[in-house]
């Protein structure tokens, strides 16, 4: 069976997005959601919503923050792993010192995202788990160490999938910009959408992926009543 084809024929894979900051999460939400093959099957903000929400969901993956309100992320994932059925777990934190990174490790997180990180950096590493994850869901019983050393090939980011997938989504991106650009002040996703003829979906993700990306700046605009709204600009150097 080949790598395409599996991942032609594969569910989505579900994911828990875990992180306690709202926003955050729903930014991350959003890069998942981006990626072919992947869906997100629930949100937590807590430790307890984070272990309660994986017993409910099963999710095939789960991104997780490390400083939660209520507890350690990491002991989340000692958690989460010693079940049955463990999801597989990317952490996604600020802290970068080496002893959390090594914990991380020896608790078997599949990966380490520093934040604040760009969609191309998630992208590539759940595209990479897509295709190991597909590659062994095709073993026999017992495999060989080729089979094995493939599948641990796969999981490293930056295949040729990924790639042709960001060269796709590039122009929609250069649009975007281009857009924000040419303004004279800052524009909502609205704006950008009816600017550039596609879908204020489209264009919030493309927002939020450039603002990650330290391309645009984020401007929260507040009215009379109601939710602030979310304006963009080119950011100056």
């Amino acid at each position: 069976m080949s790598d395409t084809g599996a991942a032609t024929a594969s569910p989505s894979l579900t994911v828990l997005v875990v992180d306690d900051d709202y926003r955050v999460a729903s930014v991350h939400v959003g890069f998942v959601e981006a990626v072919p093959g992947f869906r997100v099957a629930g949100q937590a903000h807590t430790a307890a919503d984070a272990l309660r929400l994986a017993g409910e969901l099963r999710p095939d993956l789960v991104l997780m923050d490390i400083y939660l309100p209520d507890g350690d992320g990491l002991q989340v994932v000692r958690q989460l792993l010693a079940e049955p059925a463990a999801p597989a777990v990317i952490v996604i934190s600020a802290a970068n010192d080496v002893a959390t990174v090594r914990q991380a490790v020896q608790l078997g997180a599949l990966h380490y995202l520093v934040k604040p990180f760009g969609f191309a950096q998630l992208a590539e590493r759940l595209t990479a788990f897509r295709r190991a994850y597909d590659d062994l869901n095709g073993f026999p019983a017992e495999a060989t160490q080729h089979d094995i050393d493939r599948i641990f090939d796969l999981l490293r980011p930056g295949t040729p999938a990924q790639a042709d997938a960001l060269r796709r989504l590039a122009p929609t991106l250069q649009s975007v910009y281009d857009a924000i650009a040419a303004s004279d002040g800052s524009l909502s996703a609205n704006d950008v959408a009816s600017a550039i003829g596609i879908s204020r979906t489209t264009a919030q993700r493309a927002l939020t992926q450039l603002e990650q990306s330290d391309v645009l700046t984020l401007e929260l605009r507040y009215g009379a009543t109601g939710r602030p709204e979310h304006r963009y600009g080119v950011k100056r150097r």
